[in-house]
């Protein structure tokens, strides 16, 4: 089976600093220019016991290729809302429907190649994972220790070092309870000390 990308002329809405829409433009233009800025949801699905379900990249794919990422990310498609794109996303990649999503929170992620609004979600989840290998090379669950001990050494995308920092950040912040909630009480979520 040959790997054929998607297509270049897939249209994203173009937005300003502050998420407001200026315009649109074609997907090969927007991974090749970070002065246009794009939206994109990211979802973190958790197992029952902790664990994050993160999907590692094909080596065909143009931007951070045979890395591991979030559980499901993607852009949203022109005139597309944030959370229609996270359900859309999440059906596509990982074959999930029928499940209820936590807006977490917005951030920005801003690259040499690209800038990306970002809607994170989150969600528990115990079924089963029908993944598109046409995107996906693996799937794999990561408990927390085992993320925090490989930030900071290739394993990651960019945008999920960027992401993990981020839900550090609100987690902490907000006093977010929810890996309480799930038994994992002593486990920091904070990378590992250089």
């Amino acid at each position: 089976m040959s790997f054929v990308r998607p297509g270049d002329d897939e249209l994203y809405d173009v937005v300003d600093d502050e998420d407001r829409v200026i315009g649109r433009a074609e997907r090969a233009r927007v991974h090749n220019d970070p002065s246009l800025i794009h939206r994109a949801v990211h979802v973190l699905l958790f197992r029952p016991d902790g664990r994050l379900i993160m999907q590692k990249r094909v080596k065909q794919k143009d931007v951070e290729p045979d890395k591991w990422d979030t559980s499901v990310g993607g852009h949203v498609d022109a005139g597309e809302d944030y959370e229609s794109a996270a359900y859309r996303e999440m059906k596509e990649e990982l074959g999930i429907e029928g499940l209820e999503l936590e807006r977490l929170y917005d951030h920005k992620y801003r690259s040499g190649a690209e800038s990306e609004n970002i809607r994170t979600y989150r969600a528990v989840y115990a079924g089963p994972l029908a993944p598109s290998w046409f995107e996906i090379e693996r799937v794999r669950e990561w408990t927390l220790a085992e993320i925090r001990d490989h930030l900071g050494r290739g394993v990651f995308t960019n945008s999920f070092e960027h992401e993990w920092r981020a839900y550090q950040e609100r987690s902490a912040d907000s006093g977010d309870k929810f890996h309480e909630r799930l038994g994992l009480k002593s486990v920091s979520l904070r990378g590992r000390k250089k």
